[in-house]
């Protein structure tokens, strides 16, 4: 299956590598009533058509990093492909007795990200996101990768751009990664809220995704001359 979509939202990161590189990442989707209800009941942004947000545990830990995607009567959700199952697990058991369900279109898609707008033709999906544009279609449709893994951390590491299995892991809470501003301050209970609210109104949120001069032993991301750090 494939999907299609063109969609905008706000924020350009600063473009020091320019490329495309290719993401381990998943193609869920979601049919039903009131998907987007279902979804936003369940993250921590404000979910009410297109856009990023964090699914977490009751302990506020991360599951995953998503991007949702409506599209007619369906809704994409896309992530980190090894955190596919924890996903799958955790919307399946929260969509017994709804009419919603869920199929996995991961292997006829492929996730790519731009550091750059580009023109693409109507077989793929671009979606512009806080870490570039989100390119997904069928894998010969698809532009070829001509950014290396070494070319996107040092564009990572000069906008504090955290990424999945690095910053964002499944060991952590999104305030501590650079994932603050997917924590919508103003919404009402999710799976996770009390603990992220609580961190926030006592100024207690830990740890935080800073970026620091070479060398780092605590570096999660290393780039030529700065590093990507979560420290106190």
């Amino acid at each position: 299956m494939r999907i299609l979509l063109v969609a905008v939202v706000s924020h350009s990161p600063e473009v020091f590598n320019v490329g495309i590189i290719a993401l381990d990442g998943y193609v869920l989707i979601l049919r039903g009533d009131r998907i987007l209800d279902f979804i936003d009941g369940l993250s921590t942004n404000l979910v009410d058509g297109n856009c990023t947000t964090v699914f977490t545990t009751k302990n506020a830990k991360i599951i995953d990093m998503v991007e949702i995607i409506p599209i007619g009567d369906l809704v994409a959700v896309v992530g980190y492909g090894p955190y596919k199952d924890q996903i799958l697990s955790h919307l399946t058991a929260k969509v017994l007795g709804s009419k919603i369900t869920i199929g996995d279109a991961s292997d006829s898609n492929q996730v790519m990200l731009s550091t750059e707008d580009i023109n693409l033709g109507t077989s793929i999906t671009k979606v512009k996101t806080f870490r570039g544009w989100l390119l997904i279609g069928p894998k010969d449709k698809c532009p070829k990768e001509n950014l290396t893994k070494e070319q996107f951390d040092e564009y990572r590491v000069n906008n504090i751009i955290p990424h999945q299995g690095h910053e964002i892991t499944q060991n952590v809470h999104p305030l501590s990664c650079g994932l603050g501003h997917l924590v919508h301050e103003n919404k009402g209970c999710y799976i996770g809220q009390e603990i992220l609210a609580r961190m926030r109104s006592r100024g207690r949120q830990g740890k935080r995704l800073i970026r620091i001069e070479n060398p780092a032993e605590d570096a999660t991301t290393i780039g030529e001359t700065h590093s990507l750090v979560i420290r106190k």
